[in-house]
């Protein structure tokens, strides 16, 4: 299921026709997935918000500590950098970042964005977590995560899509909720 919040803010705001897309969730939600099938669905740039992290953090992060509000601190500047970068330009993008908390989707917020949460049950991210390989979150985060998170509110561009559904049925909600152009 997909739930739209504040659909006319959705379209509203000066760079209304070029979005910048931010797929939000916890860890294990499926945020590359989806990021990448809208991107490549809609012709759009992708970045992972992952490879953004300062070597620092995915160190403190693959050795099982929690990241800080610090931690996260430039991390979320290079996000925003990539948002802003875009929104000069006035080109479309879709961008992977877990925004967990509403101070944190502040700082990436731009008069394009609009966020794309992921929403998920502690079971289902657990074992998506837990099947994944190669990923520097162990699954001993999740609590944390899932303890930090702040889903989106009514005043906050954004629309819910429920996470462990097909991801061709996942992009098809966003596209339609949004009302975007497919490529």
């Amino acid at each position: 299921m997909a739930v739209v919040e504040n659909p006319t803010r959705a379209s509203s705001g000066p760079y209304a026709a070029d979005p910048v897309l931010v797929v939000m969730g916890v860890s294990g939600s499926g945020k590359s997935t989806l990021a990448a099938l809208l991107a490549d669905e809609l012709g759009w740039d992708l970045a992972e918000g992952d490879d953004l992290h300062p070597d620092e953090n995915v160190a403190k992060m693959a050795a099982g500590t929690p990241l800080d509000d610090d931690d996260r601190a430039p991390w979320l500047d290079t996000v925003s950098s990539w948002i802003i970068e875009h929104a000069l330009a006035g080109v479309p993008g879709v961008i992977t970042c877990s925004a967990l908390k509403r101070r944190y989707r502040d700082v990436l917020r731009e008069h394009n964005v609009v966020f794309v949460y992921l929403r998920g049950t502690r079971e289902l991210l657990g074992d998506r977590m837990a099947a994944r390989e190669g990923h520097f979150m162990p699954t001993t985060l999740l609590d944390s995560q899932v303890a930090t998170l702040e889903p989106p509110q009514a005043d906050e561009r954004h629309v819910v899509v429920d996470a462990g559904r097909a991801p061709a049925d996942e992009v098809a909600d966003v596209i339609r909720l949004l009302g975007l152009t497919r490529a």
